[in-house]
């Protein structure tokens, strides 16, 4: 399995859907299904049953995922989406950056 362009903590902006233009901070890779939750963002409404903190029951607010190839990082010079790019830096360690400004993403 190839490695993804995002990581948990990254801020990104959506090129794709209802909330295409939009940015978030990513809160969870889910990997194996090619998807990020990111907050704020492709928002859904789930009902759920009474329990223990709801007695009556709610329908609760809630971030669905947004598959990996609809989201680009923002570059942290332009603050616009950009393509990553990896390169080794002068420690031999591989890092991200970005493609567009050729800034180092942390």
């Amino acid at each position: 399995m190839s490695k993804f362009h995002i990581k948990k903590g990254d801020i990104v902006m959506v090129n794709a859907g209802d909330d295409k233009g939009k940015t978030g901070r990513v809160l969870k890779v889910l990997v194996k299904k090619q998807r990020a939750i990111v907050e704020g963002l492709n928002m859904v409404s789930k009902h759920t049953k009474p329990n223990a903190q709801n007695p009556q029951g709610a329908i609760l607010s809630m971030e669905a995922p947004i598959h990996i190839s609809n989201l680009n990082v923002l570059d942290p010079q332009s603050g616009k989406g950009t393509r990553i790019g990896r390169r080794r830096d002068d420690n031999g360690k591989l890092v991200r950056f970005a493609k567009k400004s050729g800034e180092v993403i942390k």
